[in-house]
């Protein structure tokens, strides 16, 4: 739609609210006044949790899509909503104008759109909104790139240049853009750059109080091919009229395309001890997990550390926000390790260090979702901005308002079953599997609802590229649904994994790995029976990987494949779930009895001891979990 056209859309709705405005005065100005009432009525309790549709293409005429979405809080308590305003596609390259709404009541109600920097064909956009507490300025760092026409990205290396708009009138308008490109765009980084996209924050504390902070990402290219990333925090000491570059995190990439961290997308915050907690995407680095992060204790001006991979926080690569509520330190971001959906919200009661699993977290929406922002939207809510959709994570983005009583409650240690192998910590027992009779002693009864057992990470379990054994007895009569025995390291057709699985509806039990080697894409190899073994008796299973093959045993008879070269734990998120699939999108209903892993491939006649007697517990051990006994948590 042409720039013009878009504008008389703007003005002709914007002209339309004074109409309907003055006219609805004009017809009360001649109704007759209402009764008086004696007492007014109490208003509706407000609930815990609300959302609606906040930018749509279907409500908000002249955009294809709306994407990347930031909020902030002003001093005059207004919330300001922005998004990208995608003009002819959904695409990252395009006619992408910088959006605003507007609230006044802590995000119930909002005003019209307003473009408050128009791409006129190029793309404006990675909105990082601050908020300067002292003047009641709001600064807007965003991202410039030439934009396309054929709905591609930005080739690289890719023209994007940082700059910076400012409103003084609690966002009602706005300055026009200005380069920042001279302040903190250094020459070596010459391919990628993005401001945010979420938003940054005032320190309120120690010796750089009032200082302001956003994060950027990007990367050097050497003439051939990108060689660098780099992760750094832009800071300002005098209210936003010059800024420069503080702490940064660089990462080399090497000839052959693979590297071990790719922070970006960074959201920040203040922590109440002061320090400034970095969250980022983890974006194909060979470091395990898809969410990375670091503390900076000098207000922004040096990290103490690299940034560090969360192998076990579950989330696929996207962007999250974070904002400390009380407490609590919140995360929002998709829960699904592997695609963009299941919005949830998930705290950490240690400033970070740690964060809670996924089935401790609030789930928003199950529907697809990606980008998000957190906000303090009065005294007693947190507003949640974020991308969702039924059918794609790019519908719409929503506003949603929750209070800390909607979020669950802090909950205590988790019963436990425990594990042998060496230097092992005992698993969480979820859901609530009961103790039964099993194969050698006790075992336990898996409802195929939420019951399932997890292992705590420790740098043993990935499995990397060595050869493995895993070993397990099950009992089941399950004739439909997917049936996870054991499940170690990501999930989906891209992140390397092990796991096995009954499928009764195709009559099998299959075993499957999925393997990344250097930047060749994944690989996978399975292993099938012809039977699904769900005749409600026991049956021991092992899926070995060694000497060039995948050799499926089952009751021991062997069925074997070619092995994929490369490793099964790479670059995803990882857990080891028994019973459960790694997404919580499927449960085990049976029973499962001495789950093992060994870090090398077994004998067979050391198989056929798996199956015939409890063997001994030795070096090569990953895992021993008997499954003879739940200690309860109190």
């Amino acid at each position: 739609m042409p720039s013009s056209l878009r504008t008389r859309l703007r003005s002709i709705r914007t002209a339309v609210t004074a109409v309907a405005v003055v006219s609805a005065a004009a017809v009360g100005a001649l109704l007759p006044a209402p009764p008086v009432q004696a007492e007014r009525a109490a208003p509706a309790p407000t609930p815990p949790f609300e959302q609606q549709v906040l930018f749509k293409a279907s409500q908000d005429p002249g955009y294809a899509c709306f994407r990347i979405p930031a909020v902030v809080r002003t001093t005059k308590g207004t919330l300001l909503a922005f998004a990208e305003g995608r003009v002819n596609d959904c695409s990252d390259a395009g006619d992408i104008d910088l959006v605003l709404k507007r609230s006044q009541d802590g995000g119930r109600t909002w005003g019209p759109l307003q473009v408050i920097d128009e791409g006129a064909g190029d793309t404006h956009g990675n909105p990082a909104p601050v908020v300067d507490r002292e003047s009641g300025r709001i600064l807007l760092a965003e991202t410039f790139n030439t934009g396309r026409t054929d709905g591609k990205n930005c080739d690289v290396p890719c023209d994007r240049t940082p700059h910076l708009q400012y409103s003084d009138d609690d966002g009602r308008s706005w300055s026009a853009p200005r380069d920042l490109s001279d302040e903190i765009l250094p020459k070596a980084w010459n391919s990628w750059y993005a401001t945010g996209p979420v938003h940054g924050i005032q320190l309120t504390r120690g010796k750089h109080a009032g200082r302001l902070a956003f994060a950027v990402n990007a990367e050097t290219w050497d003439g051939s091919r990108v060689s660098a990333n780099h992760a750094a925090l832009i800071v300002s000491d005098d209210g936003g009229d010059h800024w420069k570059v503080g702490a940064t995190d660089s990462y080399p990439i090497p000839p052959d395309g693979t590297y071990r961290q790719k922070p970006s997308e960074m959201t920040i915050t203040e922590r109440p001890d002061g320090a400034v907690y970095v969250s980022g995407r983890e974006q194909d680095g060979t470091d395990l997990g898809h969410r990375t992060h670091t503390v900076s204790r000098d207000g922004g001006d040096s990290f103490v550390a690299p940034f560090r991979a969360i192998p076990d926080l579950y989330a696929p690569q996207v962007q999250g926000a974070t904002l400390q509520f009380g407490g609590r330190l919140l995360l929002a971001c998709p829960a699904d390790p592997d695609r963009r959906r299941t919005m949830q919200i998930r705290s950490s009661y240690d400033g970070g260090r740690t964060w809670d699993s996924v089935d401790r977290g609030t789930t928003v929406t199950t529907d697809w979702s990606g980008y998000s922002d957190l906000v303090r939207a009065d005294g007693a809510h947190v507003g949640l901005l974020y991308e969702g959709g039924a059918v794609d994570a790019r519908d719409e983005i929503r506003f949603a308002r929750f209070t800390e009583d909607w979020l669950r409650p802090r909950r205590g240690p988790d019963p436990t079953t425990r594990d042998r192998a060496p230097g092992a910590r005992p698993a969480a027992v979820l859901g609530g599997p009961r103790e039964t009779e099993g194969r050698f002693g006790g075992a336990l009864a898996f409802d195929g609802t939420d019951d399932a057992v997890r292992l705590p990470f420790r740098d043993r379990l990935p499995l990397g590229t060595r050869d493995f054994t895993a070993s397990l007895w099950f009992r089941y009569s399950a004739t439909t649904g997917e049936q996870p025995l054991l499940w170690m390291g990501g999930i989906g057709t891209n992140q390397p994994q092990v796991w096995l699985r009954g499928e009764p509806a195709s009559n099998r039990v299959t075993g499957l790995i999925t393997t990344r080697e250097g930047a060749a894409p994944p690989r996978s190899a399975s292993v099938r029976t012809t039977s699904a073994y769900n005749d409600g008796q026991w049956h021991h299973i092992a899926l070995r990987r060694g000497a060039g093959r995948l050799t499926l045993f089952l009751d021991g008879i062997q069925t074997g494949a070619a092995d994929v070269p490369g490793s099964v734990s790479r670059t995803s998120p990882f857990g080891v779930h028994v019973g459960q699939r790694l997404d919580s999108r499927a449960y085990f209903a049976g029973d499962l009895d001495e789950v093992r892993v060994y870090g090398r491939a077994l004998e067979d006649a050391e198989v056929e001891d798996l199956r015939t007697g409890d063997a001994p517990v030795t070096r090569d051990t990953v895992v021993r979990l008997p499954m003879d006994h739940v200690r309860d948590s109190n």
